[in-house]
C-alpha cells in the first residue's frame, strides 16, 4: 500500500523545494527530518564558553541558534556588539525588537577582545543588531571593536546596512576587518516579507560599494532557505552576490526561532544544498558554504584559513 508521508525527498534535480503541507496542524510541521536530528555535545568546554564571554551578548543565545551546544563545546561564539536590542523587526529574527535601544557601552570594544583573548580565539567574529537610532548606524563604535579585536585575533564582522550610508561603510571598512560580511537573507521576491527595513537591492548595492571601497577585501553575504523560495529564485541570488563580488556565500536552513516568527515552509534535504554548492562552483564562487546548519559564523575560522591559504581570491 502506498503512503505519501514515505515517498522520498525530491532529488536535486527537483525545480522545487520540499514544502511542508499547508495546514498548520499537520504532524509534518512539528517534525523535523532526519538530517536535522543532532547528537548534544558532552565535555566542559561549554561552560568555560560561557564563563569567557563574561555577560556579553552573543548572536548564538539571542538568535537561538541551533549550533550553540556545538561551537561553545569548541569554544567558539560569536559575538552581538552594541546590545540586545535590535530596532528592526524582521519576521525572521527572534532579537528583541526596541526603537530606542539602550546607550552604547564605551567599554564593548576592550570587553569583546579579552573575552577573545580568553577563549584563545585566532579569528573572531562579530555581528551587530541594527542601530537606526543612531547618526551613523553604530559605525564608529563597530570601528573601535575592530581596532581592538586586531590586537588578539583575525576579524569578520557582520553589520547592518547602515540605511545605505557610504559614509558609514567606510568608516567600518577604514578600520581593516579580514572578512566584511553583510547578509541577503532571502531571495528578492519574499524580502519585503521576511526583513523589516533592508531591502534586496539595497544590500547588493552596499556589498557593491564594499568591493569598489576596498578592492582586498573579502566579501561575504549569506542567506536562508526554507522560507517558500524557489531553486531558480536562490540561484539568481547565487548569481547576484557573486556579481557584486562576494567570494565567500552561505546558505542554510530557516527554522522558526519562536511562534512571533515567520513560520518555515520547506525542510530543503542535504542534496540540494549539495546542489546550491554545485551551482556556485560552476559560476566560479570562491567559497560557498551550504547545508543545514550552515550560519553566517558557522565553522567561519576554518573557511577564513582555507580561502587565506588558497589563491581563490
Amino acid at each position: 500500500m502506498s503512503d505519501e508521508r514515505f515517498k522520498s525527498a525530491p532529488s536535486v534535480n527537483s525545480r522545487r523545494l520540499n514544502v511542508l503541507p499547508d495546514n498548520p496542524d499537520s504532524e509534518a510541521i512539528g517534525r523535523f527530518p532526519s538530517w536535522l536530528h543532532r547528537k548534544m555535545p558532552i565535555g566542559k568546554s561549554l561552560w568555560q564558553t560561557h564563563d569567557a564571554i563574561n555577560t556579553l551578548p552573543t548572536v548564538c543565545e539571542e538568535a537561538k541558534c541551533p549550533n550553540l551546544l556545538e561551537c561553545w563545546s569548541q569554544k567558539t561564539a560569536t559575538f552581538l556588539a552594541m546590545g540586545k536590542e535590535c530596532t528592526r523587526n524582521c519576521g525572521f529574527c527572534d532579537i528583541d525588537f526596541n526603537a530606542k535601544p539602550q546607550p552604547l557601552s564605551a567599554d564593548e570594544p576592550m570587553r569583546i577582545a579579552e573575552s577573545a583573548r580568553n577563549l584563545g580565539l585566532r579569528h573572531v567574529v562579530i555581528t551587530m543588531v541594527a542601530r537606526d537610532d543612531l547618526p551613523d548606524g553604530g559605525a564608529s563604535h563597530m570601528a573601535k571593536i575592530i581596532h581592538e579585536v586586531k590586537k588578539e585575533a583575525t576579524i569578520e564582522v557582520l553589520t547592518s546596512d547602515f540605511q545605505g550610508s557610504e559614509e558609514a561603510l567606510a568608516t567600518v571598512l577604514e578600520a581593516s576587518p579580514d572578512i566584511f560580511n553583510h547578509n541577503i537573507e532571502t531571495v528578492e521576491r519574499l524580502s519585503p516579507r521576511v526583513r523589516h527595513k533592508a531591502s534586496y537591492q539595497r544590500t547588493l548595492a552596499l556589498l557593491a560599494k564594499a568591493r569598489k571601497l576596498n578592492s582586498r577585501l573579502l566579501l561575504k553575504s549569506g542567506l536562508m532557505v526554507g522560507l517558500g523560495e524557489e531553486i531558480e529564485e536562490v540561484e539568481k541570488t547565487i548569481e547576484d552576490l557573486h556579481s557584486v563580488g562576494c567570494q565567500i556565500i552561505t546558505i542554510g536552513q530557516y527554522l522558526q526561532p519562536s511562534r512571533r516568527k515567520l513560520r518555515v515552509k520547506s525542510f530543503v534535504t542535504p542534496q540540494q544544498f549539495e546542489g546550491f554548492v554545485a551551482f556556485g562552483k560552476k559560476l566560479g564562487v570562491p567559497f560557498i558554504y551550504s547545508g543545514p546548519f550552515v550560519r553566517s559564523s558557522y565553522n567561519a575560522a576554518a573557511v577564513f584559513e582555507e580561502l587565506n591559504g588558497s589563491k581563490k581570491f
